[in-house]
């Protein structure tokens, strides 16, 4: 049994912010920021890309549900939210969940950062994704 599967039946305790018949979220334990969240389906699914469109939109509304609290009690100036999918991206519970790291400056603890790679042929790139 996965870590979350584990927290989700209460073998191991978490701070809740959420919970409802199929989705919960919890603080992370890292708190990357002041009211970092956990946000993941009860159902075992390893993550997004694996997720059925019934689950997903239930996580997706409470994950926008909680941003808008968390943002707006934590006093934040925005928000994160984001979800590793595969270890390539920097998953290691295999268990979908979404990120909430509320943001309050840009020296905050994470940082992200869109750094230009070399050149792309996106005619190449277009054809790639729609073959």
């Amino acid at each position: 049994m996965c870590v979350f599967c584990k927290i989700i039946e209460g073998v191991i305790p978490s701070s809740k912010v959420y919970e409802d018949d199929d989705v919960l979220a919890i603080l992370d334990l890292s708190q990357v920021t002041y009211g970092h969240t956990l946000v993941m389906p009860k159902k075992h699914v390893s993550d997004l890309l694996e997720c059925d469109s019934q689950t997903y939109l239930k996580v997706m509304t409470v994950v926008k549900q909680l941003a808008a609290q968390i943002t707006e009690k934590c006093h934040a100036n925005g928000c994160n939210i984001l979800s590793n999918i595969h270890e390539a991206a920097g998953q290691t519970v295999m268990h979908m969940h979404i990120h909430i790291i509320p943001r309050y400056d840009e020296h905050d603890a994470i940082q992200i950062e869109f750094n230009e790679s070399k050149k792309q042929d996106l005619a190449e790139v277009q054809n790639t994704i729609l073959k």
